[in-house]
């Protein structure tokens, strides 16, 4: 069961957002991240899972987007609406689904760049230089490489490395398991729960893979054409027969149901756990 007793972080509300004026993304999303708590967002691709992070981090407008209806609060301060580097400021930090790196850059140029805001003084910066290599020992091996020539799992520990070094609060993670080899997912994604052990860090994932994500999450939800239409915690999404089915590939035949049967499914009702 959820810990209710824990303060809510982030609180979505009837989120609503139009790409060009036009076409809805999301339609009415409400969802709780609450502290410490490690939270997937769910669902196939299309499903309006990255247009929710994205209006969460404030970094809509770039791809002619806005929220039309709805709240985004963070420590019951409302931040809908407001710029990326305002939003990032306040403890809310995005690693982005793609364009993550400075290909042009060396691995230790790109932490440079970022160590300043990680602390004050030459100490602190150096704790945090060191805190990067324990969670990231590879990057250290590959510290002079340009990150234009790292390897895929390389290039998504630079890219964690970078967003812990502003210091989030709440992290927002875009498809951590995209393009990646599965025993580089499950060792990511057990890195990023020691992460959050260890520093505090209330973690928001969207991930398209469900069943890597309900290893480590404490909470799920799930979403179809834009909208949430599951939520629970991982053992009652994996008990329920349509997740079963239509996430994890467990149905009564055994095998994964395609995306065009996906796409033409269709519920007689909602649920929410």
């Amino acid at each position: 069961m959820r810990k209710t007793f824990t303060d809510v972080l982030l609180k979505v509300e009837k989120l609503k957002v139009v790409y060009h004026n036009v076409s809805t993304a999301v339609e009415g999303v409400s969802l709780e991240v609450r502290e410490n708590e490690i939270v997937a967002l769910l669902g196939i691709n299309g499903a309006g899972k990255t247009t929710t992070l994205r209006a969460i981090s404030g970094f809509l407008p770039s791809d002619n987007a806005r929220i039309v209806e709805g709240l985004i609060e963070f420590q019951n301060e409302q931040i809908q609406n407001k710029l990326p580097h305002e939003i990032t400021r306040k403890g809310v930090v995005l690693v982005p689904e793609r364009d993550k790196i400075f290909e042009t850059l060396t691995v230790e140029e790109h932490l440079k760049m970022c160590i300043a805001s990680a602390g004050n003084t030459k100490k602190e910066r150096a704790a945090w230089y060191d805190l990067i290599f324990r969670y990231f020992p590879l990057l250290g091996n590959v510290k002079n490489r340009l990150a234009g020539y790292l390897s895929g799992g390389e290039r998504q520990m630079l890219a964690l490395s970078t967003a812990l070094l502003c210091k989030p609060k709440l992290l927002l993670v875009d498809e951590l398991s995209l393009g990646l080899a599965p025993i580089i997912v499950d060792e990511l994604l057990q890195l990023l729960k020691i992460i959050r052990d260890e520093r505090n860090i209330t973690i928001l994932l969207v991930e398209q893979n469900a069943s890597a994500a309900l290893q480590i999450a404490d909470y799920g939800y799930v979403m179809e054409n834009g909208r949430v239409v599951f939520a629970g915690d991982p053992e009652q999404l994996k008990k329920h027969k349509d997740i079963q089915e239509f996430y994890l590939g467990q149905g009564e035949t055994g095998s994964r149901k395609s995306y065009r049967e996906i796409k033409q499914y269709r519920r007689s009702r909602r649920w929410y756990g």
